[in-house]
């Protein structure tokens, strides 16, 4: 399941970017474009550095990071959604995908805090 997840989050990355390099050169397009990317890209790399965590209590810090990041993510692309920034057939999947990713992360979270 970590590496799945891993790869999961990595190809979810990817899309994102893909997602933001075809935006409009406007200022919208550059205002949502790169908040977008940012959280988008670092859920799988905060999932990445969780799963070589130092400790139990930082493997939890980590995933929750990953998952407020996740969060962040699906409003930015809400944002996409409601004002036809991006193409629908990207955003919509990707909304999807990145509605799927808390739910697993947290599910991961509370497995490790309540493991002992």
């Amino acid at each position: 399941m970590k590496t799945e997840l891993e790869e999961r989050t990595k190809k979810f990355a990817v899309q994102i970017v893909k997602a933001v390099a075809n935006f409009p050169e406007t200022a919208d397009g550059q205002i949502i474009g790169r908040p977008l990317l940012e959280p988008g890209t670092s859920i799988g790399a905060n999932y990445r550095e969780a799963n070589r965590a130092e400790s139990r209590v930082d493997f939890i810090h980590k995933i929750g990071i990953a998952e407020k990041e996740a969060a962040e993510t699906i409003y930015w692309l809400e944002i996409c959604q409601e004002t036809k920034l991006g193409s629908k057939e990207v955003i919509d999947p990707s909304h999807k995908e990145a509605g799927e990713l808390p739910a697993i992360l947290i599910t991961i979270a509370r497995r490790a805090k309540n493991s002992k």
